[in-house]
């Protein structure tokens, strides 16, 4: 990497500039530099207002790049080991549909782990591909999907060897990585693609400590989340393409279709600038980030009925690494769940977590961290487990198995539909998908048949108020199911 060149931000400098000029805007937006929306102006400052601003000479264009933003991608495309990369404003979901559609034409199929995140459903409605799940492994004793083995995905690309792409997660929401080289060269040999999940990994190439990534082990394409673990703003992601299996023209062309042709600077100047950070400060940043975390991991463990899940995991199925800044934390000994403890911490110390779920809790621990808001977690974990002591543990709840899939999903999306209670709709094929959020990975997609397991674990989640999301009623009362009204 030439770290010369990573002092460098084109678009971020430019837009600096151009905000120097003062130029008078007869341009959308229409806040005009916040004179129009006061409160906000007032509350964010002239320079947000001012950086908000649209396409135009000096600042290039985001649907078809050719002087700052086009220098800005390729030094990201450097940093992260690609030959080319897209800045996104729409998260890592525009990058994961774009993947798929790019690789996929209608009625080809694509392998795909079932915890796959809820985009990943949206790109086979998008591109009419047909969905081939592989069952990720569960860690029964955690309650949590791991990866998926690289023999699985041997298995069903020899069972479909006309598989357009393999579709992998690298690292999961709970840091588990599977194999990702061998998949890659398993799929290589076949001629199909490998397209990767890479929402939660934006910060493992910049330190030798984390798991390799989709680039650097040949895969075609990954979409990353800059934004989550990589400094960057919410929203603001990067599509990446390696090699000449998926052409870049063809990226680019099915990328407008959906790319918005007013992307946000303020969120492309921070693509820019995070970019800058991870190449030249990311080793010793990264580094500090990882001591925290195996920091928390030995304070926590020594509390009694506390698990702070770690590398211990790695050689267990469905975990050949893992990313040690996916800091989860079971509590299943303490006699409460997850969704529990998130409300405790967040009511009681003002603590917010990432995601719960039944047994666990879960912090990304990122570049931002700081010693004392480490130390304020372990604490306030440490005063919930003296006070409620090692309690009878709660039933264990078994993440539902697979539903068998009756109908594409592309086909059940566009199907008629009508609406049934929850309770009565054991046996109807699902026309919209129910998840909880974080972590977005649906326990039912459209096209799946609805079975009893399903049902009963969607209401356990009701009942410990998780967030749930993909129905058209918020309270998930009611499901829309397959049929004529």
């Amino acid at each position: 990497m030439n770290r010369a060149k990573h002092q460098k931000t084109p678009l971020f400098t430019a837009l600096k500039e151009h905000m120097e000029k003062d130029v008078v805007p007869f341009h959308v937006p229409g806040h005009k530099y916040g004179r129009g929306n006061p409160e906000l102006l007032d509350f964010f400052g002239q320079n947000v207002m001012k950086a908000d601003v649209n396409g135009m000479e000096g600042l290039d264009n985001a649907a078809n790049p050719i002087s700052v933003i086009k220098e800005a991608e390729e030094l990201m495309a450097e940093a992260f080991h690609a030959d080319h990369a897209f800045f996104l404003v729409n998260g890592t979901t525009s990058g994961i549909q774009t993947m798929i559609m790019s690789a996929c034409r209608p009625g080809e199929q694509i392998i795909i782990p079932r915890n796959a995140h809820k985009s990943t459903i949206g790109g086979i409605i998008l591109s009419g591909a047909v969905p081939i799940y592989v069952p990720s492994e569960i860690n029964e004793n955690l309650g949590v999907a791991m990866g998926v083995s690289a023999q699985v995905i041997k298995d069903a690309i020899k069972a479909n060897d006309f598989a357009k792409a393999v579709f992998v997660v690298n690292p999961t929401y709970y840091g588990a990585v599977s194999d990702l080289k061998s998949i890659v060269r398993t799929a290589h040999r076949n001629g199909t693609a490998v397209l990767v999940d890479e929402a939660h990994g934006a910060h493992m190439r910049f330190h030798d400590d984390f798991p390799l990534t989709a680039m650097e082990v040949g895969a075609d394409m990954s979409a990353c989340s800059n934004h989550k673990t990589g400094g960057s703003m919410t929203q603001s992601s990067a599509l990446l393409l390696r090699g000449n299996l998926i052409s870049k023209a063809k990226v680019k062309q099915t990328l407008n279709l959906t790319f918005t042709t007013s992307a946000s600077y303020i969120l492309m100047a921070s693509l820019d600038t995070s970019r800058k950070v991870l190449a030249l400060q990311g080793e010793e940043l990264l580094g500090e980030t990882l001591e925290l975390c195996r920091y928390a991991r030995t304070e926590l463990n020594n509390i009694e009925g506390i698990y702070a899940l770690g590398k211990e995991l790695i050689g267990t199925p469905g975990c050949y690494d893992f990313d040690e800044t996916k800091l989860t934390i079971h509590v299943r000994r303490l006699g409460i769940t997850g969704f529990e403890m998130e409300r405790i911490l967040r009511r009681q110390y003002n603590i917010q977590i990432e995601m719960s779920d039944i047994y666990n809790i879960m912090a990304i621990v990122s570049l931002g961290d700081r010693r004392e808001d480490i130390d304020r977690l372990i604490h306030a974990i440490r005063d919930i487990a003296e006070k409620r002591g090692i309690q009878e543990m709660k039933n264990v709840i078994l993440i539902p198995k697979v539903p068998d899939l009756i109908v594409s999903p592309r086909d059940a999306f566009y199907g008629h539909k009508r609406v049934v209670a929850l309770e009565e709709s054991k046996g109807e094929i699902c026309a919209e998908m129910i998840m909880a959020y974080p972590p977005g990975i649906p326990i039912i997609c459209p096209g799946e048949r609805i079975s009893q397991d399903v049902i009963d674990y969607v209401k356990i989640l009701k009942e410990e108020q998780c967030q749930m999301q993909g129905t058209a009623d918020p309270y998930v009362n009611n499901i829309r199911v397959l049929g004529v009204r």
